[in-house]
């Protein structure tokens, strides 16, 4: 019996649990479970040790944290170390209710959260130099790769008819960045011309480098532009932003696409991640722009309000016709960036970034005069150093390392030396008694920072004027008190865990415990550079070893990466594996991969990314996937069957109980099954992947694991697999996925310490425990809505779908259901996927049986005013759910001309009024917003 987190994570009393089995005329857990979990797939769990008390979990992390050494990172090569302002880690990175918030699909309560996105995108955009940026993609390799596909798709129809699919790529970038490359470019059918400079006699259709570029030098490249624009070629930069508040803009010298990652603005190291990628563009490619934008539009009262644009770009909305994967972005990282412009405005980040190119101009010249020889001319960190003769990089590392000194070791006797904003005196004297230690010289060190100040090796011509951050809102808040309050007041427009339930189907928005959260911010943790020498992270590399034997020991498998910083990064990097392994048989004309009309959303999108050509299989009239319909597109495939995607349990609730035969069907025939871990939640301890016959799968942390969405994202995807694909998993140089060998590793410590305070039999009874809370919500709404979907004893899985499609007669859309939601202090459910006209529920197994019938009385009441509407006793026209949300504003106005009464609209029942979650703005204008896109400041 867990001493701690099975008491407090879970929502339902013992009490409760019999209550709701009593309900649906049951005895025990173990019969709901044998009526919904089919028996030929079950098997017992192995232990995962005796579970943690709190206390017992975090002086466990106390302890790692400590193994983990505080040097002087100057290694850079994407990674840097940042000042975090201290209120934003406490008013934002350590606040449930912005960490513990949904992605901003419903706009009408997210406008605190769509508000900050918003800034960012006017952050990136204003440095850029482009007038369209969005709100965050994973990381600065994989925005990269994002670029290259755009560029591909940008293609003329004249380029595409002479199939120019050739991306000239600078052999100067960041190795991971050149990784990740390959490994999109292979899927896409891209082909890269890796080298120093492009080939002048070749035809491009794209062409990318990096500014400054990995040897730190600024560079000419961008007077190629004319050439590739010549060529109708796209042009993209992949630049460091703290070096673009001195340098020119990419903008300013021709760019297309502006792209990396936002880190060094305001985001700790985190042995990788979480990051924030960015990517800026020209307007007219605002339709090819992966990820999303947040736009201004206004409400049904004319009032302005913030959304997501465009939101046809959604991959789970375009399937195999999307032009990008990306679903779970960076939202939290971007949010913390958006507040460090807001915090340190204009003047203050230029004033870092002169600070930073000071001290390595300092440095230059000293090095030189230690007998060192500085390579880079234009540089702004980073300089190249080739060490005095008789000096080895062997015995430089040795005396650095005795100085907790970490640098980037290169070729030809070289090391680089980047520099960050925690550089303060003392590292500069440690670095400075380094230079004269390894060189036999005396020392001569500095008292003051002031010696550092105001040194240059930029042309005055290149150096920027500060023409970004001049809108009056990065002037407000450079106080403490002032940008707490602004967070506050933003804080107060959204819903998250704090205010309610978050029914989302297929989302598991489940609580994150705190125990499990506090480590992510110790600077044990925050501090480590990913390049750092594995024996100085002896904490984060003791942590991947358990959290790779727990969740192995849950899964089945029997080798994982934690390389992908999403769940759709999962999906894509799975399919990588299953195309790696189809390589190293021989069958690379395998390419066709069977996904049932009843997987995750993202599951298509994934297939192409990764180079292959879904074929959609059809489900019955239950749900169910065809086996008919399976079977035969198997048989009429089979030369080229790749293998197949399945959700489990689907997204359509159900356990499916032939499972077995799918797969076992899709092994007959030479195919791969991955298994996408979306909805592992209702799996854990009962049943796993590698018991179903799964060769590979991918699991949120973010979901199943207690990891945040934080507003959407940071996730992670991590995937396993069945030994006979061990090497078929990225590593550091073959399909790379991620900039960061182990991905976001600081949010999977969350799941770490939940699976560690959990342990088996807490896991295992959270799992029957949200099965039951679905199946009681069902009961409960049957009559009144409808469940579309049931498995064969008429139990729905984790999860249930509501059918409104029968309201439309009267006017009434599963979108009224949702905004009218809103007046009763809930977020939505899943809207309208994955059956149009429908939502879809999740109550996870945190939630407590009074959350959970508020929750079904507001959805009944809900019913009795659509059933108002039909028997005409409200007007068709006027009415709460066509008016819904009631904002704010409209509560305090004089004169009331609706047909129905305050009270109605804002009170609909008397427990609301005890946490009354007032809406900033009316229901937005979708479609103004989109014909009117306005994306920034």
């Amino acid at each position: 019996m867990s001493q701690y987190l099975e008491q407090r994570h879970i929502g339902l009393s013992a009490e409760d649990e019999q209550q709701m089995l009593h309900l649906l005329g049951l005895e025990t857990l173990d019969q709901l479970i044998d009526q919904t979990i089919p028996e030929n797939i079950r098997r017992d769990m192995p232990q995962l040790g005796e579970p943690l008390t709190e206390s017992q979990y975090l002086a466990l992390m106390d302890a790692l944290a400590t193994q983990n050494k505080r040097f002087t990172n100057l290694i850079g090569r994407g990674y840097y170390g940042c000042a975090v302002p201290a209120v934003v880690q406490r008013c934002l990175l350590e606040n449930p209710s912005w960490y513990t918030s949904y992605t901003p699909y419903q706009a009408e309560v997210s406008q605190g959260r769509l508000e900050l996105l918003f800034l960012f995108q006017t952050m990136m955009s204003d440095l850029a130099g482009l007038p369209l940026a969005n709100c965050s993609l994973l990381d600065e390799a994989t925005a990269a790769a994002e670029a290259v596909t755009m560029m591909r798709n940008l293609r003329s129809r004249e380029q595409v008819k002479n199939n120019i699919n050739t991306v000239w790529v600078s052999s100067d970038m960041f190795d991971s960045t050149l990784a990740v490359l390959k490994t999109r470019a292979e899927g896409q059918g891209i082909l890269l011309d890796i080298s120093d400079m492009p080939d002048m006699s070749r035809t491009y259709c794209g062409a990318i480098w990096q500014y400054p570029m990995a040897s730190g030098e600024v560079g000419e490249l961008e007077s190629l532009t004319d050439f590739f624009h010549s060529q109708c070629a796209k042009v993209a930069v992949v630049a460091d932003p703290l070096a673009l508040a001195l340098l020119p803009s990419p903008g300013s010298f021709g760019a297309d696409i502006v792209c990396g990652s936002a880190g060094r603005l305001g985001l700790p190291m985190g042995y990788g991640g979480p990051t924030a990628g960015y990517m800026c563009c020209r307007d007219e490619y605002k339709r090819e722009l992966p990820g999303r934008i947040i736009g201004l539009s206004k409400d049904s009262h004319e009032k302005p309000a913030f959304r997501l644009a465009l939101q046809t770009r959604e991959q789970h909305i375009k399937r195999e016709k999307a032009t990008s994967n990306i679903c779970t972005a960076e939202a939290l990282s971007a949010m913390m960036v958006a507040c460090y412009g807001l915090y340190n405005g204009a003047e203050g980040i230029r004033k870092t970034a002169e600070s930073i190119h000071s001290k390595a101009v300092y440095i230059s010249e000293l090095a030189q005069a230690y007998g060192f020889e500085q390579l880079n001319d234009q540089f702004f960190d980073t300089i190249r150093l080739v060490l005095p003769e008789g000096v080895t990089v062997e015995m430089f590392r040795e005396k650095a390392e005795q100085a907790e000194i970490n640098c980037y070791y290169g070729k030809d006797n070289t090391i680089s030396l980047s520099f960050d904003e925690l550089v303060g005196l003392d590292e500069m004297n440690a670095l400075i008694e380094l230079f004269a230690e390894v060189t036999d010289n005396c020392p001569q060190t500095e008292e003051s920072d002031s010696a550092f100040e105001g040194l240059w090796a930029i042309d005055e011509s290149k150096v920027r004027e500060i023409d970004y951050l001049q809108n009056e809102i990065f002037c407000k808040y450079h106080t403490e008190t002032e940008l707490m309050r602004y967070l506050k007041n933003l804080e107060r427009k959204d819903i998250s865990l704090t205010d309610s339930m978050i029914p989302l189907g297929s989302c598991t928005m489940k609580l994150n415990p705190a125990a499990a959260m506090i480590p992510i911010t110790m600077q044990g943790f925050t501090a480590p550079h990913p390049l750092q020498p594995i024996e100085q992270v002896g904490g984060y590399q003791e942590i991947i070893k358990r959290l790779t034997e727990q969740l192995l020991t849950i899964t089945g498998f029997s080798a994982l990466t934690f390389q992908p910083t999403s769940g759709a990064a999962g999906e894509y990097t799975g399919l990588v594996v299953i195309r790696e392994a189809l390589k190293k048989r021989g069958e690379e004309q395998r390419k066709i991969l069977l996904i049932p009309a009843s997987a995750h959303g993202t599951n298509p999108a994934s297939c192409v990314q990764a180079g292959f050509v879904p074929v959609v299989v059809a489900c019955d009239e239950k749900g169910n996937t065809d086996l008919q319909d399976w079977k035969k597109k198997i048989e009429e495939n089979k030369p080229t069957l790749a293998g197949c995607m399945i959700t489990y349990p689907s997204t359509h609730g159900i356990f499916e109980t032939a499972i077995r035969e799918m797969i076992d069907s899709v092994h007959d025939s030479g195919g791969l099954v991955y298994m996408d871990g979306a909805n592992m939640n209702a799996q854990i301890g009962y049943t796993c992947p590698a018991a179903m016959g799964a060769d590979v799968c991918h699991l949120n942390l973010h979901k199943s694991f207690a990891a945040p969405h934080g507003g959407g994202g940071p996730g992670a995807g991590c995937v396993a697999v069945r030994k006979e694909l061990t090497d078929c998993l990225p590593t550091e140089t073959t399909n790379r996925v991620s900039s960061a060998m182990y991905g976001n590793i600081n949010m999977a410590i969350i799941s770490f310490g939940y699976i560690a305070m959990m342990g088996t039999d807490a896991l295992r009874h959270a799992t029957a425990t949200a099965i039951l809370s679905a199946n009681y919500l069902a009961h409960r709404l049957k009559d009144a809505y409808g469940i579309v979907y049931t498995g064969e004893s008429g139990r729905v899985g984790h999860e249930l779908i509501l059918d409104c499609r029968q309201f439309k007669a009267v006017g009434i859309t599963e979108t009224d259901i949702a905004k009218r939601l809103m007046d009763f202090g809930y977020h939505a459910p899943t809207l309208s996927f994955p059956v149009h006209g429908t939502l879809m529920i999740e109550p996870t197994e945190s939630e407590s049986k009074q959350e959970l019938d508020r929750f079904a009385e507001a959805m009944l009441t809900i019913r009795e005013e659509i059933r108002e509407i039909e028997n005409g006793s409200a007007d068709a026209k006027d009415n709460v759910l066509l008016n819904a949300p009631h904002p704010e504003y409209e509560a305090i106005v004089g004169e009331w001309n609706h047909s129905y009464s305050r009270q109605k609209a804002f009170y609909p029942l008397s427990w609301v009024a005890q946490n009354k979650r007032w809406i900033p703005v009316g229901r937005v204008d979708n479609g103004f917003g989109d014909r009117n896109l306005v994306a920034r400041l």
